[in-house]
């Protein structure tokens, strides 16, 4: 079963894990760090921080059972999609001091780690798809905070890495399943090895883990058809 690929990590723990890793980064920056461009395109450092600040609107809605409220007033703003939810939360917060879109992102974040740790991975939260469970939501945050963490160039140690790239792949091939994506994940001691439609390809597993959060650079020569199929979390 797909959820046997997850029971070896804790959702709650690896949350707490990506959200003290980028505090402790941000806390360090000054100015000049945060007008460096990110890998989003078009977003700086603070950008990504506005975006992780704003998100925890959607996030709380979940918690709260209202969404659909969410999305109502997102309406009426004018915002319809995730897209375009994302770039309304950067814009809202680029007039207001760094230094408060920092604690606004701390306090909201800090409370929703708390609650969803305490609510326990089965049960379910009201989320855009219909009711989800917390545990599997949660693996879903924990890859977004790990993938913007890479996208402004948090550093990760030695001794963290190998276990970070494991459930990073690990919740890149649930994904994928959960998501009934048409292509075929064979994980080995050394690579992972994949086929769409008769294209095959074998790839590191820090390749595996760009690829479905949809970084991996075009020079890497992954065919196209492939990289489409394996991006599932971006």
């Amino acid at each position: 079963m797909a959820e046997d690929l997850l029971r070896d990590f804790d959702p709650f723990d690896i949350f707490d894990a990506e959200a003290a890793r980028l505090d402790r980064f941000f806390s360090g920056l000054d100015e000049s760090a945060w007008q460096r461009p990110s890998r989003c395109a078009g977003w700086s450092v603070r950008d990504v921080l506005a975006h992780l600040a704003g998100e925890e609107m959607y996030n709380h809605a979940c918690l709260n059972g209202t969404v659909q409220e969410l999305m109502t007033r997102l309406t009426v703003e004018g915002v319809a999609g995730f897209n375009e939810f994302n770039e309304w939360c950067v814009r809202q917060r680029r007039g207001l001091p760094v230094e408060e879109v920092l604690e606004e992102w701390r306090a909201e974040n800090g409370e929703t780690r708390r609650r969803m740790r305490d609510l326990g991975p089965d049960a379910l939260l009201d989320t855009m798809a219909g009711p989800y469970p917390n545990g599997r939501q949660a693996f879903h945050y924990d890859s977004e905070y790990a993938t913007h963490a890479d996208d402004v160039g948090v550093p990760v140690t030695d001794e963290e890495a190998d276990d970070r790239t494991l459930w990073r792949v690990a919740v890149g091939r649930f994904v994928l399943a959960e998501q009934e994506a048409k292509v075929q994940v064979e994980q080995t001691a050394e690579y992972i090895w994949v086929a769409v439609n008769g294209t095959t390809a074998s790839m590191s597993y820090a390749d595996f883990v760009e690829a479905t959060v949809g970084r991996l650079p075009a020079s890497h020569g992954l065919d196209p058809r492939v990289a489409s199929a394996l991006r599932c979390l971006a």
